[in-house]
């Protein structure tokens, strides 16, 4: 059996036609007004949220947190300090890899869309409803960046509509590369790090161009939970993190199966990283932060601000090694105190268990703790950390002698067990397992600081032995006696009342009884020795106590008391009596090497400083140093050019704009530093602290173009001016017109009164 059909009349079929003509243009009203409907809500919309919408225009300006950063004069990073970890990159400094991993998991489309995906969010109202919950998100880069930026973590439909507003406004005012750049130094990856470059630091102590695929996966894994799923809280969530970055960009051919094999293969890293440091100052590094917060206040640690100090990394690295050197060889020759712990010997038996137990002490000041596995007859094995298994030679454990009281020591070991024992935590110094040596943490603090006589400036500074075990800075903080260190500044005193390096002084035995003393003084000569008669050069050298107390004496206290302030130390620092001749004034490192630094630059004084310049994050300059120079040439009195009539009235500034200096032709007065002592003398103390007579090693004081220092032939045993046939002459150098007398010598050729040494060094 079969349907029937019926054949339609013409009529018929046009009424079918009109049907569905009518539904298709009511379909079409219905859309239209359905569009026309969305688009006037947009609008609304956006008319009732405008006001409260942000002007994109200020992302321009925006400050990114970035900490304070400290710089050597070379530009070699000391420290970053703040609480936030940024180190702000250009979009073109972003790898290739870096980029395509972030857009892989978080928005595959951002090239391609204006800010809004509107197939994403489809994608994702499909994901989640087959999910029956919230599984994928739909927002954008660009919309992530809005609201980090502009909005607030509440969850509501105004939110985000205005989370959508703003990102299109973006996308009209930005490239997508700024856009992108933005994001990846605003964005949040855990353990304080903000931004791809310290993510990188942190978790990987690398910079961006030295990541691997898998290190790139590892941090474009962490925005989703950055307090949970970054290497360090869960190296194993990470590790499932970065599987799935890794995925993503195989699926999408930003990596090819090779590349995603090895990737996903790759240890993952599980450790704090500090910061890509590259000169070691902390000391410095505090100095300048205190006074940077003072001067700029708390917003110092977030504005990005770059201080470049004075300090010289070269200097600075080889002042650190010989301040830790120095410390190490006096704890050497004070003996060997014992182990600085003990740890059970039976949790020793793998690497894991001995890397455990050395958590529990500190690196300090470049000292690495190691355990004593083994100990031999002449030999110990001990675990260091950071380099594993070391055996220690008889050579290296010798030394290790028993502290005892008094600053003595015990007779030399015989055998190793007599040192160490199974367990013991010890202290070890060396890079290598054939350069380790086996020492101990000096308890005995040290600082070291090296100005520059020229203006001042710091050019190296250690405050202590490691800064992280003590932050006291031993170089500005302490007041310490500088003993035998502030006799130049009395001989200095001499010099200018007519003593000369050559004038006898009596090195014996002195009681001072004045008035109004409670008891006489007996100052004391080291080791009870005396010399007898003495000349002030080998009293210097050899630090003769009484013949410093004796020279005071005699040019007066008073007289030595305010000489010597022009150092600039401060009186209520300095004793008033004859004391201060044996260095009893309590004074800082740093002052003492300030004042130091006028017997180098030829008498002048300098004033210390450390901050060259502060610029701020677009590199604009704050704050410059102008320090006073020490310049011989500016302040030379002969042969003045003619001034010219217009600068009649200040012969000294025509005669600077002459001069030249270091290539200048100009240097403003209140830039000079004051001569606060003759060139001569300056000269004269700095050549007798050399301890030896080198001839040229005047270059600078002969600059002075003075006929002001003269050498001249001396007698040894009386300081007097010696015949030319004394056989034991000596060159001496005196300030002219202030020669001893000659001496009346009875040799050979004694009728030759003629002393051929008297002439002009200069």
């Amino acid at each position: 059996m079969h349907a029937q059909y019926r054949r339609c009349n013409k009529l018929e079929r046009f009424s079918v036609a009109k049907r569905y003509l009518v539904l298709i243009s009511r379909i079409c009203v219905v859309l239209v007004g359905a569009i026309a409907l969305i688009a006037f809500a947009n609008v609304c919309a956006y008319v009732y949220l405008k006001p409260a919408l942000p002007d994109v225009d200020s992302l321009r300006d925006v400050q990114l947190q970035v900490p304070l950063r400290v710089y050597t004069r070379d530009g070699k990073l000391l420290a970053a300090i703040g609480e936030q970890r940024r180190i702000p990159v250009r979009y073109e400094q972003l790898p290739k890899k870096l980029i395509l991993a972030f857009l892989a998991t978080e928005d595959d489309r951002f090239f391609r869309h204006h800010g809004v995906d509107w197939q994403g969010i489809l994608r994702a109202a499909v994901a989640n409803l087959k999910a029956g919950g919230i599984r994928q998100g739909a927002s954008t880069i660009t919309m992530q960046v809005a609201r980090d930026m502009f909005l607030t973590p509440r969850r509501d439909m105004k939110r985000k509509m205005s989370e959508i507003y703003i990102s299109l406004l973006m996308e009209a005012a930005f490239t997508k590369e700024e856009i992108f750049s933005l994001y990846v130094n605003k964005i949040f990856l855990g353990q304080r790090a903000y931004g791809v470059g310290a993510a990188a630091e942190v978790y990987f102590g690398k910079s961006l161009d030295q990541l691997t695929v898998a290190e790139m996966a590892t941090l474009a894994g962490i925005p989703t939970a950055p307090s949970v799923v970054n290497p360090v809280a869960s190296a194993e969530a990470a590790k499932v993190r970065r599987l799935h970055v890794l995925g993503r960009m195989l699926e999408l051919n930003y990596i090819t199966q090779a590349e995603y094999d090895s990737a996903r293969s790759y240890p993952m890293e599980s450790r704090l990283h500090g910061s890509s440091i590259e000169a070691d100052a902390p000391y410095v590094a505090e100095m300048v932060r205190n006074e940077m917060q003072a001067k700029y206040g708390d917003g110092v640690y977030t504005a990005g601000y770059k201080v470049f100090t004075t300090i010289d990394s070269r200097l600075q690295a080889a002042a650190t090694v010989a301040l830790r050197t120095g410390l190490l060889e006096y704890d050497h020759r004070h003996g060997y105190r014992g182990p600085t712990a003990k740890v059970d010997s039976s949790k020793l038996t793998t690497p894991k268990e001995l890397d455990a137990q050395l958590e529990e002490f500190p690196v300090i000041g470049g000292l690495r703790p190691a355990i004593v596995e083994k100990v031999d007859a002449k030999t110990a094995k001990i675990y260091v950390r950071d380099m594993g298994e070391v055996t220690l030679p008889w050579e290296k454990l010798s030394w290790a002698r028993r502290e005892l009281p008094d600053e003595k020591v015990d007779r030399a070991p015989a055998q190793a067990s007599e040192i160490l024992t199974r367990g013991d935590v010890i202290y070890t110094v060396g890079r290598t397992a054939q350069s380790v040596m086996f020492v101990q943490v000096p308890e005995a603090q040290s600082a070291l600081v090296s100005v520059d006589p020229k203006d001042g400036a710091v050019v190296a500074l250690v405050g202590g032995f490691d800064y992280f075990q003590s932050k006291f800075n031993r170089v500005t903080q302490a007041r310490r006696q500088p003993g035998s260190g502030f006799k130049p500044f009395v001989y200095a005193a001499a010099f200018d009342k007519g003593f000369t390096p050559a004038s006898i002084v009596l090195d014996a035995p002195i009681v001072i009884d004045e008035a109004g003393m409670e008891q006489a003084w007996r100052p004391k000569e080291s080791e009870n020795r005396f010399a007898g008669p003495v000349r002030l050069r080998d009293a210097l050298v050899h630090s003769r106590n009484l013949v410093s107390v004796r020279l005071m004496r005699a040019i007066g206290g008073e007289y030595t008391w305010n000489y010597v302030t022009r150092f600039g130390f401060d009186k209520a620092q300095l004793p008033n009596d004859l004391t201060l001749a044996l260095g009893t004034a309590e004074l800082s490192p740093l002052q003492v090497a300030v004042g130091y630094a006028t017997f180098a630059n030829g008498g002048y004084k300098v004033t210390s400083y450390i901050i060259d310049r502060v610029e701020d994050s677009g590199g604009k300059v704050l704050q410059q140093a102008t320090p006073a120079l020490a310049c011989f040439q500016c302040d030379r009195a002969s042969d003045p050019p003619a001034p010219k009539p217009a600068a009649a009235v200040n012969a000294r500034a025509a005669q600077l704009d002459e001069a030249p200096h270091d290539g200048k032709t100009m240097i403003p007065l209140k830039n000079l530093a004051p001569q606060i002592i003759r060139p001569q003398v300056a000269y004269l103390l700095a050549d007798m602290m050399k301890d030896v007579i080198r001839h040229g090693t005047g270059m600078r004081a002969r600059s002075l173009n003075r006929d002001g220092i003269v050498a001249a032939r001396i007698s040894p045993e009386t300081g007097l001016l010696a015949s030319s046939d004394n056989p034991n002459s000596i060159i001496e150098y005196f300030i002219e017109g202030n020669l001893p007398k000659s001496e009346s010598y009875e040799g050979p050729n004694s009728s030759n009164p003629m002393n051929d040494g008297d002439k002009p060094l200069f």
